[in-house]
């Protein structure tokens, strides 16, 4: 029994001492394989570049392009009116999201032109779209008080009138003095 044992841990030490692996030439293969990817790849000259469509009339690279005049489209609460629960008309309970109720009073500015009514303001902005379509540019202004739901309402009216070129202005945040 005892040469039995002996025997298996003499194989079990031979074992042990032949199965070392060498790695030199697993480490040279690697840098070979690297260098000759290194050598071999091209690079594209557009490949760090995003294609975008930005204003050159701003910016660094601005260009002799005239600026668009842009209409101005002023958005303020007059009234914020009551405030609802998000899924009924109830009143809104004070925790939580809510919606304003339909006695809200916002006022839409088209340069000096003020009115109440989406309406009106839609009416408006397609005869100025009519008047001059290559020129259709806006802004949208968005006083403090005015939510998401109001600057959606105006810019789904103002994309529908035929403006393209729209960018947003919103309230500066409030001063910490």
């Amino acid at each position: 029994m005892a040469k039995r044992k002996r025997k298996n841990s003499v194989l079990a030490e031979a074992a042990d001492s032949d199965c070392t692996l060498e790695m030199t030439p697993m480490i040279d293969v690697t840098f070979q394989l690297l260098i000759f990817f290194m050598l071999t790849i091209k690079f594209k000259i557009l490949e760090g570049k995003l294609a975008a469509y930005l204003p050159k009339d701003v910016g660094v690279n601005q260009s002799d392009a005239e600026p668009k005049e842009k209409t101005d489209i002023r958005v303020s609460v007059l009234k914020e009116g009551s405030k609802l629960d998000p899924y009924d008309d109830v009143p809104w309970s004070g925790q939580g999201a809510f919606r304003y109720g339909p006695d809200r009073e916002l006022l839409y500015a088209v340069g000096p032109h003020k009115t109440k009514q989406l309406g009106e303001l839609r009416g408006r902005l397609r005869k100025m779209y009519e008047v001059d379509p290559e020129e259709a540019a806006a802004t949208i202004d968005a006083a403090r008080g005015t939510v998401y739901e109001d600057v959606i309402g105006v810019l789904d009216i103002t994309i529908s009138s035929g403006f393209s070129d729209i960018t947003f202005k919103g309230a500066p945040p409030p001063s910490t003095k």
